[in-house]
């Protein structure tokens, strides 16, 4: 049976600070970032073969970035986050 990836993990969406530079004007501030934190479960699913206990065993707790863009506060224009970390492993 084929599992999703929300029953191993519970989510919750944080705000992380992060500084950046336009590349439009040059501005440096700090901005507010959307994560969504997953959480490993403490127990594998119900009705979990063995295959699927297996990996739950493996799982680690992670967080993906939710925004691709920010709004530069002197300029107003649009620009995307450098997608150099884009997932963060705990």
């Amino acid at each position: 049976m084929a599992r999703h990836e929300r029953d191993f993990f519970n989510e919750r969406e944080e705000r992380k600070p992060a500084t950046f530079t336009c590349p439009k004007c040059r501005h440096r501030a700090e901005y507010q970032v959307r994560w969504i934190r997953r959480l490993k479960k403490d127990r594998p699913p119900r009705g979990a073969d063995a295959e699927d206990r297996e990996m739950h065993r493996k799982l680690r707790d992670y967080m993906v970035r939710v925004d691709d863009m920010l709004s530069c506060p002197r300029c107003r224009r649009r620009f995307e986050i450098p997608s150099h970390q884009s997932i963060a492993f705990l």
